[in-house]
């Protein structure tokens, strides 16, 4: 199991940190997502051998947002 802190831009209300929770938790080989807004990140557990970072990051992009690392 792998943790990664991902830095999101363009949340501005606990409504977006429930649209990036939804969107990670339906993602296959992520474990826990945890949002916040203040400070704007998410910080995920996640399976490395079924998932690659980048391909999470991609989901958060997908779903409206930017990722910023």
């Amino acid at each position: 199991m792998q943790t990664a802190t991902i830095i999101i831009k363009g949340m501005t209300c606990m409504g977006c940190v429930n649209s990036i929770k939804t969107v990670l938790k339906n993602v296959p080989g992520v474990i826990q997502a945890d949002v916040t807004l203040e400070p704007a990140q998410a910080i995920i557990q996640y399976d490395s051998n079924n998932i690659k970072i980048d391909q999470i990051k991609e989901a958060i992009v997908d779903a409206g947002f930017e990722v910023i690392n």
